[in-house]
């Protein structure tokens, strides 16, 4: 990862951030990590536990950023997700939210999915 896009994967987090806060949420932690896996930001909407990956792009050049969440990143942030709640010995109901922010030069559009997918059983 470059530079520039860790950067711009910051700004966005912090962006996704500030807005959930603004939305009630009350974040926990960002930038969770256990076993390589990453969960960007974890946090408590009335009593549910919220598991937010964000993603972040410049102009919608190749696909929506939506479309960078693969299968194999799905597992990554349920087998990063069962970590937490066991570590922390949390019984909660959880679900897992995408935020994603594009910018248009200054500007930037950011959409909202809560419940954007749910955990596949194993």
């Amino acid at each position: 990862m470059t530079r520039k896009s860790k950067e711009l994967g910051e700004k966005g987090e912090q962006i996704a951030a500030d807005y959930l806060s603004r939305k009630g949420y009350r974040i926990i932690e960002r930038n969770w990590i256990f076993d390589h896996k990453e969960l960007d930001i974890i946090a408590y909407h009335g009593d549910d536990l919220v598991f937010v990956e964000v993603k972040t792009r410049t102009g919608y050049q190749y696909e929506h950023p939506l479309e960078a969440i693969s299968t194999g990143k799905i597992r990554n942030l349920v087998v990063a997700a069962d970590a937490f709640l066991r570590m922390r010995n949390l019984d909660v109901e959880s679900r897992f939210d995408v935020v994603t922010v594009v910018f248009y030069g200054e500007k930037f559009e950011l959409q909202h999915y809560p419940g954007a997918f749910i955990p596949p059983v194993n």
